[in-house]
């Protein structure tokens, strides 16, 4: 059964980078509501602790990039964890919670008990959403640095920037005894369904199955990017020839060159990724 008010001690756990300052707004605002409900609380913005020993919820407020730095820099926590949309995307906010308010979302965490989520391990770091490869990771680096627009504006813009420009690489992908071969688009193995802000690129995952989403598109021309984009983008593109879709519980992907991709929509690049899923890793209110 959930504590009640007077047996929790939440940290508050706000990434002021995250939503070009929203984040922070949020995060007074959560510290004024818990304060109205009298909820023991403590708000920490630049330096987080290294212990969370006497607390027991932690409620992060950022988006994919906060909860990343989070699961990698406090792997093993057990304790409850909310999020708060307090970045650009939110992608697996929206997975959990939807559409709602910060006051709905508190009323909701603070009476839901906590269930388990999985999360994905990629070349020895943790993602909770997704790793994507190819054209996300050259648009994910094209967006290093530079700052974003609310919501998946920054993401669209860089989207129509590079779509007639990207030459799709050859990979080899291995899952068990599937093995996909040849030139491909997107390469996307997801815990959540969306990416880059509101792109359903895997609209049946679910984050609790023990089992990660593998959503492969082949090559394609300029034109056929531009069409297919808002098909991809509503999630109505499972069933089209050069999409191959798959649950996998761990992937290889390789390529003739190196791999450009994204981890919750941070940039990296490696010359091979080695990905699993941890079952039940994390603990949520939603």
């Amino acid at each position: 059964m959930p504590e009640t008010a007077a047996e929790k001690n939440i940290a508050v756990l706000c990434n002021e980078l995250a939503g070009a300052g929203r984040s922070v707004q949020l995060a007074a605002t959560i510290d004024l509501l818990l304060t109205g409900k009298g909820i023991p609380h403590m708000q920490f913005t630049r330096n987080w602790p290294s212990d969370f020993s006497s607390f027991t919820d932690l409620f992060l407020v950022g988006g994919d990039g906060t909860l990343n730095y989070f699961i990698n820099h406090y792997p093993g926590t057990r304790l409850p964890l909310v999020i708060f949309k307090g970045g650009t995307g939110n992608d697996f906010h929206w997975l959990l919670y939807g559409d709602i308010t910060p006051e709905s979302q508190l009323e909701k965490v603070l009476e839901t008990a906590a269930r388990p989520i999985d999360t994905g391990e990629c070349n020895g770091r943790y993602f909770i959403n997704g790793v994507g490869a190819g054209f996300e990771g050259e648009v994910a680096k094209a967006l290093t640095a530079r700052k974003k627009l609310p919501g998946n504006s920054s993401y669209l813009l860089t989207i129509l920037q590079k779509i007639f420009s990207y030459r799709s690489q050859e990979y080899r992908i291995r899952s068990g005894n599937q093995v996909i071969t040849g030139k491909k688009l997107l390469v996307d193995i997801c815990n959540g369904r969306r990416a880059g802000g509101g792109f359903q690129v895997a609209p049946v995952a679910r984050a609790d199955d023990g089992c990660l989403d593998l959503v492969v598109a082949g090559a394609l021309g300029s034109l056929k990017r531009l069409f297919y984009l808002p098909v991809i983008e509503k999630g109505k593109h499972l069933s089209l020839s050069f999409i191959q879709h798959y649950a996998v519980k761990t992937a290889t992907i390789e390529s003739d060159k190196r791999i450009q991709y994204h981890l919750d929509g941070e940039y990296g690049e490696a010359d091979k990724l080695d990905i699993r899923v941890h079952k039940a890793a994390l603990l949520f209110r939603y």
